[in-house]
């Protein structure tokens, strides 16, 4: 355990995402998250800012981690960033994949139902800080576009439309996803992608970059099922795509390996296009707690400011 997390006391308990789904609605299940979140951050998150920063508030995600003040962190053990007055609030835009492929549930959550979640998850933490939230919705092309707002109401319009929404049997397409916001957004912002990356293109790369040299802070939750990773099928299987692809009848056996080394290659060759594009790549079963992806991504982006600091 890292000095980060284990200044945060004890880890609160999460919330597994097949109990996560018999919760009714997609702001309940949402909430509990961003409660897990919260609580994991802090030692005790019903307790008030000190008086002593009130010129501060409390580090969340989207924040310039550049104005992250460690002195403060030494004497309170949270985090907390410095206010400027001559700052706007931060513009996010998520990109969330609603095709074909993001229908797939090995055994519990499809990935559309998790990207959902940690969407609107998402959506709450920079609304809490007051920042503008956009969702874009995309599958062969951009569809629905929500521009971004701080209002109140914004978080309901967002899932209002997201609970409405499929995935349907159209494929994936992050080129145009990623080419619809760099032509649109022409200020520092903060760019999240969801989906499960099912498109080799070299042009997705070189996106990245473009995004990154406008100087836009761009993460990549890479959605994968754990049934995608180990192929846990046994005897004659007739596999079906969701996409158009056609089917295969085949017996897992024969093809596991091949599939394996394919598989690795595949991902290897995504976390290099992220790395050389400075984006933040953050690889995410399925079956692990929103809160926990949610807090490790938080304490991993502290964490690097804090060495660069010292540095």
């Amino acid at each position: 355990m890292s000095a980060e997390r284990e200044a945060l006391g004890t880890a609160p308990a999460y919330v597994q995402p097949e109990a996560l789904m018999r919760l009714a609605g997609l702001k309940l299940r949402a909430r509990k998250v961003v409660e897990g979140v919260l609580s994991g951050l802090h030692r005790s998150p019903h307790k008030g800012s000190s008086v002593e920063f009130a010129e501060y508030k409390e580090y969340t995600l989207g924040d310039e981690i550049r104005h992250i003040d460690w002195k403060a962190y030494g004497k309170s053990d949270k985090y907390y960033v410095k206010q400027y007055e001559e700052e706007t609030n931060l513009r996010a835009f998520i990109l969330l994949d609603v095709s074909g492929s993001m229908g797939f549930a090995g055994k519990d959550i499809a990935k559309l139902e998790y990207g959902k979640i940690l969407a609107i998850s998402l959506t709450y933490l920079l609304l809490r800080q007051a920042d503008a939230v956009g969702l874009l919705l995309f599958d062969e092309k951009p569809s629905v576009f929500i521009p971004p707002s701080n209002k109140s109401t914004h978080v309901d319009d967002l899932i209002l439309l997201l609970e409405g929404t499929s995935a349907g049997a159209l494929k994936t397409n992050i080129v145009a996803a990623l080419s619809r916001i760099a032509e649109q957004v022409r200020q520092r912002s903060l760019v999240i992608l969801i989906s499960d990356m099912l498109q080799r293109d070299d042009q997705v790369g070189h996106l990245l970059k473009v995004l990154h040299s406008r100087g836009m802070d761009v993460l990549l939750f890479h959605l994968v099922d754990p049934h995608e990773l180990d192929l846990p099928y046994e005897g004659l299987s007739l596999f079906e795509g969701f996409e158009g692809e056609e089917q295969l009848l085949v017996d897992p056996d024969d093809i596991r390996a091949a599939y394996q080394q394919a598989l690795d290659g595949f991902l290897a060759a995504l976390e290099r296009v992220c790395r050389e594009a400075n984006t933040d790549y953050h690889r995410v079963l399925t079956n692990t707690p929103l809160e926990e992806v949610l807090l490790e991504v938080l304490m991993g982006r502290l964490a690097s400011s804090r060495a660069r600091t010292r540095r």
